[in-house]
């Protein structure tokens, strides 16, 4: 008989086995330090947030524990924030290079000339920025409606501020490595 520990993670609660959560706990403790340079919480907050996410997708809404094979696929899936392999992981989890993520669009803001709605939509549509720029600027000369229409995506689209945000912006998987490069990124 394996006790069971209720978690929260992420913000939801999952009920884990012993053996789950001791690993868990160590990857999450090996992941921090990882993150010499980052003394933000806010990657762990999005880490989080993502194991919370494969959790639900794999458990489901019924109450099944969390047990050590999926801790470790979890884990396999998101790396480390370094790229290198994670110590004590049985190679069991799915590749890193899973299918890459939908694009979401939000206002970029490291590459903002006003707002950055064309650095996003750019982002979005995989499409080179001064390609964008320039339709937007032919829009804006031809008539008021590429004002107005600039104005409005200003004001609608949110702007990417997370790492997590800032991933789903370009379309990656917001795995641990990506989630660390943006927000150094971000801190500099």
């Amino acid at each position: 008989m394996k006790k069971t520990i209720n978690a929260g993670i992420g913000g939801r609660n999952f009920i884990l086995d012993e053996d789950a959560y001791n690993r868990l706990e160590g990857y999450l403790k090996l992941f921090r330090t990882h993150l010499n340079d980052v003394p933000d919480e806010e990657v762990m907050d999005d880490l989080e947030s993502r194991i919370a996410e494969l959790f639900a997708e794999r458990v489901g809404s019924g109450s099944r524990v969390v047990d050590i094979d999926l801790v470790d696929e979890v884990i396999n899936q998101l790396g480390m924030p370094d790229g290198s392999e994670v110590p004590g992981s049985t190679g069991a989890g799915a590749p890193k290079s899973a299918a890459a993520t939908p694009h979401k669009l939000y206002r970029d803001p490291d590459n903002a000339r006003i707002a950055g709605i064309c650095a996003g939509l750019a982002q979005y549509f995989d499409a080179d920025i001064t390609l964008v720029r320039v339709l937007m600027l032919v829009a804006l000369f031809a008539g008021s409606a590429g004002f107005w229409i600039y104005v409005i995506l200003w004001i609608v689209v949110p702007k990417a501020e997370t790492p997590a945000q800032q991933c789903e912006m370009r379309g990656i998987t917001p795995s641990a490595e990506n989630l660390a490069k943006y927000t150094r990124k971000n801190k500099k």
